[in-house]
């Protein structure tokens, strides 16, 4: 049964996943994967099947606990499980799926997502359908679960995930368990395996970690040494950080795009140049812990919830860092859209618009058009308790609305109309100031100096 029409073939509505348990076994050298996924599936709706997201990997052997005569059959993305019997809504059945196989991206819209093997290790990149590449899945955003991760592979690797692993070795391999108690959507879920030197990063309150190669320390010290006082600003713009750490993993590998995972972000060698040249991408995928990590999206129509809100934070960076003011941000962009073709409607672009870049400006001009309409001291206001009333939740944009009208004290509907339900691009609020080069005074008036990094190898 779909449940979101940007994937229609991904999820299943008759179910909710609680929680994953994962057990994977990885050879690198011959890309084999041997794993058991134990899975705390409810039962949303009466049913005698249901189906789990599986692409790439064969499923070897399923149980469900308690249903003796439960059996399995797998297409090429799902694996639909018969329960031999009705299951009423709200129970909870515990599923247990042997499977295996050589891990690779599936072919997308999007796009090659999921597992990706590179020149020395791997990656996961799973935005938006990825994550069934390498583990059976409830695969839609709204369903998020907590995670228990063992990852035995080969020694002499560092092994990555959104969260400190224990470490252990097991007839001569290395383990790595991971324990991620807050919920999280599939596509977040995230394992990056390389030859990667480990240092630790203060980020003010926050535990930072960075892993790169070793012939990257150079570039990697020089474009990462503003990262605490990005934290800094953007606590104070967003509100508390929302997790215990923050992960950077720099591949030795170029990469297309910069990834956002849970608690962590993932950057190419290509994004990182030592002279601070694509600093715009590191303040995104920090951004994106608050929107789209933390508070999600509910269904993927709703994209620029995400993506709008880390662009704009891009911009309050380059105003808080001494850059140009959000606004001449806000005024350029909005010119460079008006030039371009007007056949995005924010509020649904589409499947195949929802990772353009117009969606992205777009988003980011409607929290401009907001911040001129209500002032810095509700905007913000506005931004915190989003990020307060909505944590490790998901949202649809009905909901930021709402919300945005209640803290504001305003009605905001005929604000929001123009920029999410119009292909053409409204034109910006007056505000209170309305040239080029004028900065907007917000709450953001300090930066500090530079944190130190403990750079002890780990």
């Amino acid at each position: 049964m779909n449940v979101d029409p940007y994937t229609p073939h991904a999820g299943d509505a008759r179910i909710r996943v609680e929680h994953y348990d994962l057990d994977l076994d990885y050879k690198l050298s011959t890309n084999r994967l041997t794993a058991t996924a134990v899975i705390d599936v409810r039962i949303a709706q009466e049913t005698t099947t249901f189906g789990l997201d599986l692409v790439g990997l064969r499923a070897k052997k399923v149980r469900v606990e308690g249903l003796p005569k439960a059996g399995f059959s797998q297409t090429d993305r799902k694996l639909k499980i018969a329960l031999g019997a009705p299951v009423e809504a709200g129970t909870v059945l515990q599923v247990a799926v042997d499977y295996a196989g050589a891990p690779k991206p599936r072919r997308t819209r999007w796009g090659a997502l999921g597992w990706e093997e590179l020149e020395d290790g791997l990656l996961v990149a799973s935005q938006p359908t990825g994550a069934p590449t390498w583990f059976p899945c409830n695969d839609v955003p709204y369903d998020k679960a907590t995670y228990r991760m063992r990852v035995t592979t080969d020694p002499g690797y560092a092994v990555v995930g959104s969260v400190p692993p224990k470490r252990s070795t097991s007839k001569g391999r290395a383990v790595w368990d991971f324990d991620i108690a807050v919920p999280t959507a599939t596509y977040l879920m995230t394992l990056q395996i390389g030859q990667y030197d480990e240092e630790r990063m203060p980020l003010g309150a926050v535990a930072g970690r960075v892993f790169f190669p070793r012939g990257l320390t150079a570039r990697v010290h020089a474009d990462l040494e503003d990262l605490a006082r990005m934290m800094t600003v953007f606590e104070e713009a967003f509100g508390p950080y929302p997790f215990a750490e923050y992960t950077v993993v720099v591949t030795a590998d170029e990469l297309e795009i910069p990834l956002e995972a849970l608690a962590s972000a993932i950057f190419g060698a290509n994004h990182i140049d030592g002279e601070h040249g694509l600093e715009r991408l590191i303040a995104h995928e920090l951004a994106h812990q608050w929107f789209g990590n933390s508070v999600g999206v509910a269904r993927w129509q709703d994209i620029w919830l995400n993506e709008g809100f880390a662009c704009y934070a891009e911009w309050i960076w380059s105003e808080a860092s001494g850059g140009p003011s959000a606004h001449a941000k806000a005024l350029a962009h909005h010119a460079r859209l008006a030039d371009l073709e007007q056949d995005v409607v924010l509020g649904d672009p589409g499947p195949d618009a929802m990772f353009d870049d117009r969606v992205y400006k777009r988003g980011a001009l409607t929290l401009h058009a907001l911040r001129l309409t209500i002032g810095d001291e509700a905007f913000f206001r506005v931004l915190r308790t989003w990020t307060a009333e909505r944590a490790y939740a998901t949202a649809v944009t009905a909901d930021f609305i709402a919300l945005a009208s209640a803290v504001s004290g305003s009605a905001l509907d005929a604000v929001f109309s123009p920029w999410l339900d119009q292909s053409a691009v409204p034109p910006l609020p007056a505000g209170p100031a309305d040239t080029e080069a004028a900065p907007i005074t917000g709450p953001i008036l300090g930066l500090g100096g530079t944190v130190p990094w403990d750079r002890s190898r780990h």
